[in-house]
């Protein structure tokens, strides 16, 4: 990217830590091409900071390249000719050149590989915090890392020794549809939705298409073509996680399409429904896969759980690409796009269009001057699907109708009514009706609020 877009609520709490007394300790974490590194290039350019990332290598060598880049940042060149045989030691000697003002920035980037080569890391990094760190304000110590479980245990963690200490941390989420929209700002907004449809707001595949392509264009040029950017990204993605990675793929390949229970994922998959547990508890804590429930503000039964799709890419991957590889290596991608995308396109589309508009009903709610709390989701039973649910803690449930495609408001009001009708509301709230469609010409359906995708952006 030539520029540096949104982040802004990320950057304020890193501005709030560097300017507070004291030290400060942020762990930051999220998921692979999300921009975490690019957030904390970004923070340090604009502040100055020594960025480190680890790589899988041996302790000596990330300790040579810690201390010349230490040398770079301080203008210090004597640190680059140190050879310390400990991380304590090379810490020390560096935070000890930093003549301020301020703190100084310390980002260990891919923490992880750090820890691979140097179990003894974060035991290290605990002692300076307490008996230095903490106290001196000289420090603001930023740890970034991709795996989300190593971070949970061995930064976040009960069991870490660096728990309980840190002063703030940002789990770093894709991108909502109103920031992702920046990246394309010249694009209509149909365009813009299907762009995050795609990439699920995930920054380097934001940065992947092109700002001055159509939308097909753009799924041609990074996903239709054996050479393209993304052809084997959600491969290098879960072989990067997972050391046995067939079965997963079937998993996914089954999530996306359509089967959604334990029972018909392994069906469908080949799985055994006994082994299924590990593998998508596996994908869960990975973010790629999540466990919904039918959303009533009642506890659920642990029966009526379905497992989607959380990850964008890996939903249009496995729609679309995985199961045609042969037939995408052959086709010219423009062939590929007219034979395999365009026939499912809005279908697939409409799918996405409820994804986009539950997120979207927290920021009308909270437009609308809503304080109470909300949670939001889905609701089915035997005969009903509701595609948008929102129950509020101050008594009134949200339910909401998606149409991506054309519907009369006829039509809409009554299905909305009918599902409202079918809907358990355990509670007793009062329910709202809500219509979310792409486009709409003349008047709502009497008792609904109409919102277009203009509205949601």
């Amino acid at each position: 990217m030539e520029t540096f877009v949104g982040r802004a609520q990320e950057l304020a709490a890193l501005e709030r830590q560097l300017s507070a007394p004291g030290g400060a300790f942020v762990p930051v974490y999220g998921r692979r091409r999300i921009g975490k590194s690019e957030l904390l290039r970004h923070f340090c350019a604009r502040h100055g900071g020594l960025f480190c990332v680890g790589k899988v290598a041996p302790a000596a060598l990330q300790l040579k390249e810690f201390l010349q880049e230490a040398a770079r940042v301080l203008d210090e060149p004597l640190l680059a000719e140190v050879e310390p045989d400990t991380w304590k030691r090379a810490l020390e000697l560096t935070v000890g050149r930093w003549k301020g003002p301020g703190k100084l920035v310390l980002v260990l980037d891919e923490f992880q590989w750090m820890v691979e080569g140097s179990r003894e890391l974060p035991s290290v990094l605990q002692e300076l915090w307490d008996a230095a760190w903490k106290k001196s304000g000289k420090v603001m110590l930023v740890l970034c890392g991709s795996y989300l479980g190593f971070m949970e245990r061995e930064v976040l963690g009960e069991q870490s020794p660096l728990f309980g200490r840190r002063t703030a941390q940002i789990h770093l989420k894709p991108f909502s549809f109103p920031e992702a929209r920046k990246f394309h700002p010249g694009a209509s907004i149909e365009q813009q939705a299907l762009t995050w449809f795609v990439t699920g707001g995930v920054a380097q595949y934001l940065a992947a298409f092109d700002a001055k392509a159509s939308f097909r264009q753009n799924v041609e040029r990074t996903l239709l073509d054996e050479f393209a950017p993304l052809f084997r990204e959600p491969e290098f993605l879960l072989r990067e996680e997972l050391r046995d990675v067939a079965p997963f793929h079937a998993v996914l390949m089954a999530i996306a399409t359509g089967a959604h229970t334990p029972r018909a994922i392994a069906q469908v998959s080949g799985v055994p429904e006994r082994n299924l547990h590990y593998h998508l508890e596996t994908l869960v804590s990975l973010g790629y896969v999540s466990r919904r429930y039918p959303l009533t503000g009642e506890k659920p039964r642990r029966t009526d759980v379905r497992f989607v799709l959380d990850d964008a890419l890996l939903r249009f991957w496995f729609r679309f690409v995985f199961p045609h590889r042969s037939q995408v290596a052959q086709l010219e991608p423009h062939r590929a796009f007219e034979r395999l995308v365009a026939p499912q396109l809005e279908a697939w589309a409409g799918g996405c269009f409820e994804r986009l508009c539950r997120e979207a009903l927290l920021r009308l709610l909270a437009a609308e001057g809503v304080k109470a709390g909300v949670e939001v989701g889905a609701y089915w039973a035997k005969d009903v699907e509701i595609d948008v649910v929102a129950v509020r803690e101050d008594g009134v449930t949200e339910l909401g109708e998606c149409k991506w495609g054309h519907v009369t408001a006829a039509e809409l009001g009554r299905q909305l009514e009918r599902k409202a009708q079918a809907y358990a509301n355990p509670r007793n709230h009062t329910l709202r009706r809500h219509a979310f469609v792409r486009t709409w010409k003349g008047k709502a359906p009497a008792g609904v609020e109409l919102h277009q995708l203009k509205d949601l952006g």
